[in-house]
């Protein structure tokens, strides 16, 4: 799922502390509006704009970060959504839904792992790559 690569030159110590705070953010975002999905997007987005003018280093892991949180968002929202109507209207709880929630779940857990390994990994100056959202990501940014 992460594959650690070395990157085409070495970032300097600001530009990994740099790459490794747009994977934080996601971080400190989720603690501050769990309920609430789009909180986490919001805040790398904003953090991402504020650095897409960077090295090339900070902008490829901001970018990467930017689209993780992406794709939580749809997964939770859904989620969240669902769950709403089954508290609110005439849902009731079915094993698609539980089935749904549990792979949710699943996913969150795993992506707070791999953004905590990958903030400390990039820290220390590795390029740390996700499956399917590095090679995203490599067709987004350009040097």
């Amino acid at each position: 799922m992460i594959l650690l690569n070395k990157f085409s030159y070495d970032p300097g110590e600001h530009e990994a502390e740099k790459a490794s705070n747009s994977y934080l953010m996601s971080l400190i975002a989720l603690i501050a509006g769990l309920p609430l999905p789009i909180i986490n997007l919001i805040a790398t987005f904003i953090f991402y704009l504020g650095n897409r003018k960077g090295t090339y280093f900070v902008r490829w892991h901001c970018t990467q970060a930017l689209l993780s949180q992406f794709s939580l968002l749809l997964m939770n929202s859904f989620g969240f959504w669902w769950t709403m109507s089954i508290l609110f209207a005439s849902e009731t709880i079915s094993s698609n839904y539980i089935a749904y929630i549990i792979t949710v779940f699943v996913f969150n857990i795993v992506e707070f792992v791999a953004t905590i390994y990958t903030a400390i990994r990039t820290r220390k100056g590795f390029h740390v790559e996700w499956w399917f959202y590095g090679n995203l990501t490599n067709l987004i940014c350009k040097p």
